[in-house]
């Protein structure tokens, strides 16, 4: 997971899943049937094909359950997985990997699922120029730790939140009354510092974009031509070209190929599966 997560996001959403995990009583099974003076040695491993990510956050909650625990992973974020491969070894109190490992395993398998569709998508558009990009299409309160999977996958940074960059949606529009008007507004509001990006959902909103000034302009479930003439008229005028909507790893090569800068995909957040890992003993 990427370095720049500040630790505090991670520990929260971590002692968020420990607390939903645990309950009141902790892991009664252990507690039942492991002594407490046991040690024992677990290897992390991958049973399917992927791309790792979140081992941040499966430190994060093997130390929270108990800070002697050794982890020592074998892969790093971003590498590449095989039916399995040993990502990593954990030594310690029997109780405490075995309380630690769902918890684990969820937040290995979630974050290695995006960052494995993730690289899915930057394959498919190798070679063409065009970045792959997340949307906030994310699950509530892990935004940060999904994110940064998408960069382990190879995918590149959208903006974070609604703070970080204006971005003039369809509904924007739709109350400001147009395009022009909308992006006119953004400017005096942000002063010439902040870059303005705007969507449209047809030529005639692109052009209304590239005449206010927008430097960012997302082409919502243009088609093939439709993206190729955009492409055309906003050649040499130093706008971001970003489309987005419908996009799937059949459509999204055809996509790049039309000279788009970056292809937004919600899929690889919202419907990205599990990869499978296991603990064993």
């Amino acid at each position: 997971m990427s370095d720049d997560i500040p630790h505090s996001l991670v520990e929260e959403a971590v002692r968020r899943a420990l607390a939903e995990d645990l309950g009141g009583r902790g892991d009664v099974t252990s507690l039942a049937t492991i002594p407490a003076t046991a040690e024992s040695s677990f290897e992390l491993r991958s049973r399917a094909a992927g791309v790792l990510a979140g081992t941040v956050a499966a430190t994060t909650t093997f130390s929270l359950v108990d800070e002697g625990l050794d982890v020592a992973w074998r892969l790093r974020e971003g590498d590449r997985l095989e039916p399995g491969s040993i990502i990593a070894s954990v030594q310690g109190p029997a109780r405490a990997i075995l309380t630690a490992e769902r918890t684990v395993l969820n937040f290995l398998g979630r974050l290695s699922g995006i960052a494995t569709l993730t690289r899915a998508y930057v394959d498919a558009v190798n070679g063409t120029g065009a970045r792959i990009a997340h949307t906030r299409k994310t699950t509530p309160g892990l935004r940060a730790l999904e994110l940064a999977a998408v960069v382990a996958g190879g995918g590149a940074r959208h903006r974070f939140g609604l703070d970080d960059a204006i971005l003039i949606k369809d509904n924007h529009v739709a109350v400001c009354g147009g395009v022009g008007p909308a992006v006119e507004k953004a400017r005096r509001f942000a002063g010439h510092m902040t870059r303005i990006a705007v969507e449209v959902d047809r030529l005639e909103q692109f052009d209304a974009a590239l005449e206010a000034g927008a430097e960012n302009v997302l082409l919502d479930n243009f088609s093939l031509d439709a993206l190729k003439t955009a492409v055309e008229r906003a050649r040499g005028k130093g706008v971001v070209l970003e489309a987005s909507g419908g996009v799937n790893l059949d459509t999204v090569r055809a996509i790049a190929q039309t000279g788009v800068d970056v292809i937004s995909v919600g899929a690889i957040t919202h419907s990205a599966v599990c990869l499978d890992l296991g603990l064993d003993a």
